[in-house]
């Protein structure tokens, strides 16, 4: 008689803290809990989380929006709260110790938190990395001291844990997983009510007010110069709300050339899959707009003096993911003085007319989709597992 190998680890009640501060964090975490549970079932998952984590079964302690705070004066009004709410996290952990911690994202909040349990015995993993490839190198130093286990969505961040001696494990991109290898523009199109035979140009001038306030007048008046050349073309804008819709109805209105523009309540992904090109700023919409198999023109522009700062802090020769997943250029970025509406227009009108320029980055951005579509929870799930045995 054969007696099959039980690991013990799986059979016990782990106990998993979690925590996620934004949505994007709650959606890794959900994959993160069910890739999970099928090696540990009996496993009992713990921390804060939004609403995907808990229908997956997790306990959070505080609600996540308590934590969803942007900008930095946001922050300081909330600087009590938010210094309270890690002190009953860390209470909560010494006094019934999980036997690991898991933050996602949100490294301002999380880190503290991980160096602060990794300091009492217990394993720590940060899953996402913060940008400490570009800007701020120095972090590495703290990061090393805060965690047993980096977890990165792309290759160059693993790369470059690995030259500073970090444990790290690079586990792909969950959007490259979800996102299919080919985009069916004309089925997006027809869903958006466009006319499926006339191009489409998709403009996305981000997400928050600021941006859309820096960036939103120089962006149509980049689409009317493209329009003044290219009388067929369908401008769609896709608002994050209701409050961002009204932010870029009233730029719209205010420009002394009626421009048509359909805007659109949400929905950004699909309006990039109806398009033939997106205009866009630098950010994770990049590389959703990679992953979907389409040409990009990346604009953007800060006060003066925030780019003289950032220029001389960041590290990196390029701000677009595809550019930096393939160090080298595959997209133009047009940044501060270089992002006029003539010289984004007529970007976007070169990659519009030029078919082998398409067929060149549809070739290359289906390599860089390939090298990221990793199966991302459950690659996450194993490396986190190998460090739970490791401390078995």
């Amino acid at each position: 008689m054969v007696c099959s190998q039980v690991n013990p680890v799986s059979l016990r009640k782990l106990t998993v803290a979690i925590i996620a501060g934004e949505a994007s964090g709650d959606i890794l975490g959900a994959g993160l809990i069910r890739s999970l549970r099928k090696r540990y079932p009996n496993a009992r998952f713990v921390g804060i989380g939004g609403d995907e984590m808990v229908s997956e079964g997790f306990h959070s302690l505080v609600p996540m929006e308590r934590l969803s705070v942007m900008g930095l004066v946001e922050v300081l009004g909330r600087i009590r709260e938010l210094f309270s709410i890690r002190a009953r996290l860390l209470d909560f952990f010494f006094k019934t110790p999980p036997d690991v911690v898991i933050g996602i994202d949100s490294p301002d909040f999380t880190l503290a938190i991980e160096r602060r349990c990794r300091e009492a015995g217990i394993p720590s993993v940060h899953y996402v990395s913060p940008s400490v490839w570009a800007w701020r190198q120095k972090r590495i130093f703290k990061i090393a001291k805060s965690v047993d286990l980096m977890l990165t969505l792309f290759p160059f961040e693993a790369r470059f844990y690995e030259e500073h001696q970090v444990p790290v494990a690079f586990v792909g991109h969950p959007l490259a997983d979800r996102i299919e290898m080919t985009t069916d523009t004309r089925a997006a199109r027809e869903s958006l009510g466009l006319e499926v035979d006339k191009p489409v140009l998709a403009v996305l001038p981000g997400s928050r007010g600021g941006e859309v306030e820096r960036l939103g007048t120089l962006f149509l008046e980049a689409s009317r110069w493209l329009q003044a050349r290219r009388s067929d073309i369908q401008l769609v804008i896709p608002c994050v709300n209701r409050d961002r819709e009204k932010q870029i109805q009233g730029l719209v209105e205010s420009l002394e050339v009626k421009l048509p523009v359909t805007l659109v309540r949400g929905r950004s992904r699909e309006v990039m899959a109806a398009s033939d090109v997106v205009l866009l700023a630098s950010g994770t919409a990049t590389l959703e707009a990679m992953l979907l198999k389409k040409p990009m023109v990346v604009g953007y522009r800060l006060s003066n003096l925030s780019f003289k700062l950032l220029s001389k802090l960041v590290k990196v020769p390029w701000v677009a993911l595809p550019n930096l997943l393939a160090q080298k250029q595959l997209v133009p970025e047009l940044l501060q003085d270089d992002a006029t509406p003539e010289a984004l227009g007529a970007a976007i009108l070169e990659r519009l007319e030029n078919e082998q320029e398409r067929l060149r980055l549809n070739d290359a951005f289906s390599e860089l989709h390939e090298s990221l579509r990793q199966n991302a929870d459950e690659r996450a799930a194993m490396a986190i597992s190998s460090l739970l045995e490791s401390k078995r």
